[in-house]
């Protein structure tokens, strides 16, 4: 559980005006029926594997898994947009989507992975990332990442997007808009023999067909640096500068790459 803590306006003329957000009370972790196909770490926390060194090239049915894995993931993002305004909770949407991905007879990934106590990331305003739902009511002017991950037929869909609360600042929309440029630039670059440090900075492979992968930019206003609070998952910038991140799966074909989570 999480303890109450202040959340206070942050006006600067370079970053905009936004609520800075710390963590507010997190409910108990919800119960995954046992007719749900789990993945290792379902019940343990530890996965039998963190994923490989590198990206396995997979067949056609392995593929067709990844499909349908991604598509659902992506066909549930698309319906958080609905949900979202100002006063309704980030424990709220991970309510929502917990019930949708498990109604579609999946799992929700992020689920005790190495003990997350939730069923997405919700990451607003300074949280770069891992942000864990709770209590903290949604504000006007609020920009947030929601990232939904689902564990389909032995296989993880993972995307994210990004959302604004009411009417956000002329800063904050930029910042988006500047994110999904940098995605979408990232995967107009991905075919086969293309080196994977054009898009990331410390791989040194090269793009394979049957290879699948993700892809999330996480740009942020001011400084790179970030702290991981004390729950050990939100990770905050150190300058409470707002960050945007958005994200898909896509799979490298014969002859270029294809957006699994569209």
């Amino acid at each position: 559980m999480k303890i109450f803590r202040f959340v206070h306006t942050y006006n600067n003329n370079s970053f905009g005006k936004y609520a800075i957000v710390r963590p507010w009370l997190v409910s108990e972790k919800v119960v995954v029926p046992a007719y749900i196909p789990q993945p290792s770490y379902g019940k343990s926390s530890i996965p039998e594997r963190d994923g490989p060194v590198t990206p396995e090239i997979k067949d056609e049915s392995q593929i067709e898994c990844m499909r349908q894995s991604c598509k659902l993931a992506s066909h549930i993002l698309h319906q958080v947009d609905a949900l979202i305004k100002p006063g309704i909770t980030t424990d709220f949407l991970d309510k929502q989507v917990h019930d949708m991905i498990i109604g579609n007879g999946a799992y929700p990934s992020p689920l005790n992975y190495h003990g997350f106590p939730k069923s997405i990331c919700t990451s607003v305003n300074n949280v770069a990332c891992h942000g864990i739902p709770d209590s903290r009511p949604l504000q006007e002017g609020d920009i947030l990442n929601v990232d939904v991950t689902v564990y389909l037929n032995g296989y993880h869909g993972d995307c994210s997007a990004m959302f604004q609360v009411g009417e956000v600042d002329l800063e904050g929309k930029q910042l988006i808009t500047i994110t999904e440029l940098c995605l979408k630039s990232a995967i107009e670059i991905c075919k086969p023999n293309q080196h994977f440090c054009n898009i990331a900075n410390d791989y040194s492979g090269r793009m394979k067909p049957g290879m699948t992968f993700t892809i999330e930019p996480v740009l942020s206003q001011g400084m790179t640096q970030i702290e991981i609070l004390e729950d050990g998952w939100t990770a905050c910038t150190v300058d409470n500068s707002r960050t945007a991140q958005i994200e898909h799966t896509v799979l490298i074909t014969d002859d270029g790459c294809e957006i699994l989570t569209l």
